[in-house]
């Protein structure tokens, strides 16, 4: 008998553990899906990630060569407030292009992403930004002291963003 409830013992045990590995590895995959595939950057708080992203617009100077990935990756996305303008051209320095930039220019210079990769990311970001997506005109209808979930640029002053 003893044989015989330590091979139930050990198939209980066995059930168990197949079971919270199962658990833990639905509620991975239910984060992982809130996330896009191939996502490069995780995206959580629009007004701590802003401020962060200028933090690296000013502060970052990239050579010739990330220079070139950066004007590849946004060359070939529109700038939601001017949509007449790509992401690279924006008409001006609100502060949503200065937030786009300055996560470009971190993915480039500091974790060695491509063009392709930094495009992706900037694209999620500004869905993160406004889920309800852009007009492509807010600095021709004066938009620009609106949030960027309101279809704004947050405003053009960079001490003075506005959420």
């Amino acid at each position: 008998m003893r044989k015989k409830n330590r091979r139930i013992l050990g198939w209980v045990v066995i059930g168990v553990i197949v079971a919270i590995v199962s658990a833990v590895a639905m509620g991975t995959r239910g984060q992982e899906s809130q996330q896009p595939a191939g996502s490069v950057y995780t995206f959580s708080d629009v007004r701590e990630q802003t401020i962060e992203f200028h933090a690296y617009n000013r502060a970052i100077k990239l050579i010739a060569e990330q220079d070139a990935v950066m004007r590849e990756a946004l060359t070939a996305l529109k700038a939601p407030c001017c949509a007449d303008r790509t992401a690279h051209t924006c008409c001006c320095d609100c502060n949503m292009a200065r937030s786009w930039w300055g996560l470009s220019k971190h993915l480039i210079a500091n974790q060695g992403l491509g063009a392709k990769q930094v495009r992706t990311a900037v694209g999620e970001w500004f869905e993160f930004i406004n889920p309800d997506g852009f007009s492509g005109n807010a600095c021709y209808i004066a938009r620009c002291s609106r949030p960027f979930r309101e279809n704004g640029c947050g405003g053009m002053k960079e001490d003075n963003v506005i959420f």
